[in-house]
């Protein structure tokens, strides 16, 4: 059936929660207002309040209540707004949560999922516009998954429920009212860790997640250009062979993230392809991204920063062509080095 992904979120943890009664929800407004985005609609009437629970504005006190949580028997799945307010609360995260496993010699685990939306698009600013996946991924300890429409969404947020460690989940916020034909039930659960061949073709690799997979998608068309995209879906761990394999075959490497230039997700894709793949490339990796400045507010800067279909476009374009890397556009102009 076509479902927004806001739906196919809602309709995953209620799965989830219907086969397991240790699943629970947590967070600001997901209860009586059914999530700031509609993520956890109808949930408090099917589950009650025991196990949909709003919570005071404290993400470093939810966070901590939901992890003894899931020290002591329970699933909890923690809504964050916007992902920049989990910054109060990354300690409960990243220095325990993700840490139980190994401090405890594998005796407690922290069954626990961290949702928050991310992204640039809809004018909401610098401060609750960033996608922050750098802030998980270099952590040892949690597993990191990025959606790219409501299909994946479900599929990866059951998988996520169910995974006996901390798992965060970032949810491109534009993509919530978009819809997608989404399987339901057993036959859509995505594994973590397992990429996606969207399309395929022989001039290029393209990998990519969340929204940019998409704009990827039409870019390719776009330009007529023969590549293999793929979607990610869980950037720790990333399907490394997957990627490896496509690359053998093409020879070029196009990473596609709405991360900036600097520290992005991508610069470990490509620092692994570089290395691990370095005979099979016919040109350099390159990384379309954004910017390394603040995201802007007024919407025709804010478009601007983001990689555009046109954009990714002629920088893939380029690469096939010339066996070189496009400079990027703020490089050209002497806006940002």
């Amino acid at each position: 059936m076509k479902m927004r992904m806001r739906q196919a979120i809602a309709q995953a943890i209620a799965d989830e929660m219907r086969a397991d009664p240790t699943v629970m929800l947590m967070g600001e407004d997901i209860a009586e207002a059914e999530g700031p985005f509609k993520t956890s609609e109808g949930l408090l009437a099917e589950f009650g309040p025991l196990r949909v629970r709003d919570t005071p504005i404290s993400e470093m006190g939810f966070c901590g209540a939901a992890l003894g949580a899931a020290a002591t028997g329970l699933r909890p799945i923690v809504e964050i707004m916007f992902i920049e307010f989990i910054g109060v609360a990354l300690d409960m995260v990243t220095t325990e949560a993700a840490k139980f496993r190994y401090l405890s010699g594998g005796q407690y685990t922290a069954p626990l999922v961290v949702r928050a939306s991310t992204g640039a698009g809809l004018g909401f600013g610098a401060q609750h516009s960033q996608t922050l996946e750098s802030w998980f991924t270099s952590c040892p300890g949690l597993k990191v998954v990025v959606p790219s429409g409501s299909r994946t969404a479900y599929g990866l947020m059951r998988s996520a429920i169910r995974d006996p460690d901390p798992v965060v989940v970032l949810e491109s916020r534009t993509l919530y009212a978009e819809r997608e034909e989404t399987v339901t039930g057993e036959e859509g659960v995505i594994p973590l860790g397992v990429g996606e061949v969207l399309r395929t073709g022989g001039d290029a690799t393209v990998v990519s997640i969340g929204q940019m997979v998409g704009r990827a998608a039409q870019a390719i068309g776009q330009a007529g250009i023969s590549a293999d995209l793929i979607d990610l879906r869980t950037l720790v761990p990333w399907d490394r062979g997957l990627v490896e394999a496509s690359v053998a075959r093409t020879g070029r490497l196009v990473v596609v993230e709405e991360s900036p230039y600097t520290g992005g997700w991508g610069t470990d894709v490509a620092a692994h392809v570089a290395s691990s793949c370095f005979a099979s490339l016919r040109a350099p990796v390159v990384r379309i991204t954004c910017p390394d400045v603040p995201v802007p507010y007024p919407a025709h800067l804010e478009q601007v920063y983001l990689p555009s279909v046109d954009g990714i476009a002629r920088a893939i374009t380029h690469v096939v062509e010339t066996g070189t890397r496009p400079v990027p556009w703020w490089e050209k102009e002497g806006l940002v080095r």
